[in-house]
């Protein structure tokens, strides 16, 4: 059973910092692309990150460009999501996802994306 776990969420003030991860089980994804997306409150999903298969092309929204940071780290099955100078508008449930098929190339495309974590939650206050 494949399995995505994310952690790290929590409660922060604007300006902070918080590190997320995800670990995946049941199957590798060394040679898969992985994203972050979030959802706030009322809100649609939206893309985050993404990260090739093998961390050589990153794509982020232009909302997090320069603040936010993913790694990816094959040996642990596992993707990072390092957020610096949060703001009260990255208040969102954080989820990973990973693409299959697409020779590990990162997308923005949600459909792309076959397995998915439960997500956690990141509350920034003013």
């Amino acid at each position: 059973q494949v399995q995505l776990v994310e952690s790290g969420g929590g409660l922060v003030q604007a300006g902070g910092s918080l590190r997320l991860s995800c670990a995946a089980s049941g199957r590798t994804f060394s040679n898969a692309a992985m994203g972050w997306f979030r959802q706030a409150p009322g809100k649609e999903r939206e893309f985050v990150a993404a990260i090739s298969w093998n961390s050589g092309n990153r794509y982020y929204s232009e909302s997090v460009k320069g603040r936010f940071t993913i790694s990816k780290d094959n040996a642990k099955n596992t993707v990072y999501l390092q957020m610096n100078s949060l703001k009260p508008e990255d208040t969102a449930v954080y989820t990973c996802a990973a693409r299959s098929g697409g020779r590990g190339a990162p997308t923005v495309v949600i459909d792309e994306y076959a397995y998915w974590g439960q997500g956690t939650h990141v509350t920034v206050s003013s």
